[in-house]
């Protein structure tokens, strides 16, 4: 099955209230669209990014899709928010800094995706693939965090690790939390 047909993510569906009504959306590594066509089916304007051209023609008629290698290329959304985006599947780490600066304030990014341990049971397997235990609760300092977990699931077994973190209004991208608290004295 390509990636981005199967139904969207269970943790996407159970997570996707918290955007914003009519609230844009990203998806980073969208294949085919699963979770632009559920967030685009409750009205929100979304775009995709991925590096398949097949994929990217298919997304394309759901919202604005953007074919780009955004391992060995430049982001191609360079200091643009959302009001939510969305990882599933996808990891790349030199990424997750500009993944979390493009989180709008008051928005929220909804990530799941392969943690160590997976090696046991499938696919992905290389360490590089596969988060470690806490990291994204640390890629995401700076966000609150609204919901995470990190262990096993079956039907299909797995390993994953998967958080909901929010944008706090009035603070952002570039403005991490600690900057808002007053010094003493």
């Amino acid at each position: 099955m390509a990636h981005g047909t199967e139904a969207p993510s269970h943790w996407v569906q159970r997570w996707s209230h918290l955007v914003a009504p009519g609230g844009s959306v990203l998806d980073v590594a969208c294949g085919h669209g699963r979770h632009m066509r559920w967030l685009a089916e409750r009205g929100h304007a979304v775009t995709g990014i991925d590096r398949s051209p097949l994929a990217i023609a298919t997304a394309a008629t759901l919202g604005q899709a953007i074919e780009a290698d955004i391992e060995n290329g430049p982001w191609p959304l360079d200091g643009v928010t959302f009001d939510a985006v969305i990882v599933t599947n996808y990891l790349w780490r030199p990424l997750l800094p500009t993944i979390v600066a493009s989180v709008a304030p008051g928005g929220v990014l909804i990530y799941e995706t392969f943690a160590a341990g997976n090696q046991t049971v499938g696919r992905p397997s290389r360490p590089d693939f596969l988060l470690q235990p806490g990291e994204l609760l640390q890629a995401t300092y700076g966000l609150h965090t609204v919901a995470y977990e990190d262990g096993f699931l079956d039907a299909p077994e797995r390993f994953v690790q998967r958080i909901v973190a929010a944008r706090k209004p009035g603070t952002s991208p570039t403005q991490p939390l600690r900057h808002l608290l007053k010094p003493s004295g």
